[in-house]
């Protein structure tokens, strides 16, 4: 009996480091050595410690001196929470000029002004004539919602960018970003661990899209979404609202809890839509397969038919800065708004 009350304490304590002595300590390792201040060695001495003490602690779980250990990493972990606390984003830096403004705007009747509109003409992914300008749309005229994903980590993970259609040809396109320093590179393990703070971009297609499908070479995808005027309009505020508080506070991006896919998720959910939580919406590359479960896009045709047609590398590469872009990249999209079949 004592041999197997000794083999389920054995388990028990097995199942405690495994699930929590282990991850808190892989976390904190990361977290010291991504935030502590200081040079290289520092950080690395900080974090190869605390990763000492989850395997310290880790081993002695099988021994009399449980408690101890487990005491002396709770308060090793205590200690690193409250200093975690007080890491802020922030306000200003030497932000790197694409991301360096934070769209705001105003609402009067139904003209939405805004602020800080990115209209960047792109040379290539590092030469651009930088413009910010202000821009006023009429709601009124909000006729259409369309889905732009660009593949740039092989087909799981794409960049997420929405658009609003307007009655006069405009497309007004949001793109939730990292607020990179000038010179910085994009790290989805680094922003994890309050790396970078969040921003929202507007822009015109012409800017954020081309970036993406004519200089970078992105697999850019677009699909057309079916969704009511007024709910598009309830969308679009709520990005203005968003924008205007975190011009208010800033807050970090974080590659999984906040990115471009789960800002997007709160906003819609925000504005009343309904998006139930799926893997997909995690894993985006496969984003096209959840809207076409939900109906959201043209089902008269099949997903992989969709999916074909929505590429607009091509079409974006031959419209080059043409005035007509956002017209240009969207001939032989499937539309589910379209009364005909396509």
């Amino acid at each position: 009996m004592g041999r197997k009350r000794r083999a389920i304490v054995t388990i028990v304590w097995g199942f405690v480091g495994v699930l929590a002595i282990f991850p808190v300590g892989v976390w904190a390792s990361l977290a010291l050595w991504f935030r502590l201040p200081g040079p290289e060695w520092v950080r690395a001495i900080a974090a190869a410690a605390f990763a000492a003490l989850a395997l310290a602690t880790l081993v002695a779980l099988f021994s009399a001196r449980r408690w101890r250990m487990l005491a002396a990493f709770a308060l090793a972990f205590g200690a690193l929470l409250m200093w975690w606390s007080t890491i802020k984003p922030l306000d200003e830096a030497d932000w790197s000029p694409d991301v360096a403004r934070q769209v705001t705007g105003v609402v009067e009747g139904n003209i939405l002004t805004l602020k800080n509109v990115r209209d960047f003409d792109w040379s290539s992914g590092t030469a651009f004539k930088e413009r910010w300008v202000a821009e006023s749309y009429d709601l009124s005229r909000l006729r259409e919602f369309d889905l732009f994903l660009a593949y740039w980590a092989g087909p799981e993970m794409s960049h997420l960018i929405m658009s609003f259609g307007f009655e006069d040809g405009r497309w007004l396109a949001w793109s939730v970003e990292v607020r990179s320093r000038r010179g910085g590179e994009f790290s989805p393990i680094a922003d994890l661990f309050r790396s970078n703070p969040l921003v929202i971009i507007a822009s015109d297609e012409r800017d954020v899209v081309r970036l993406r499908s004519n200089i970078r070479k992105e697999d850019v995808q677009l699909y057309r979404l079916r969704t009511p005027p007024d709910v598009a309009r309830s969308i679009l505020l709520q990005y203005v609202e968003e924008s205007n508080a975190l011009a208010a506070q800033p807050q970090f991006y974080n590659s999984i809890t906040t990115n471009c896919t789960t800002a997007v998720v709160k906003l819609i959910r925000a504005a009343g839509g309904h998006m139930p939580f799926d893997w997909r919406l995690i894993v985006n590359g496969f984003l096209p397969s959840y809207l076409y479960d939900r109906g959201a896009v043209d089902t008269r045709i099949s997903l992989a038919e969709l999916r074909a047609r929505a590429r607009i590398g091509e079409r974006a590469r031959q419209a080059g800065d043409a005035p007509d872009f956002s017209r240009i990249i969207r001939e032989g999209v499937p539309s589910p708004l379209a009364s005909a079949s396509p």
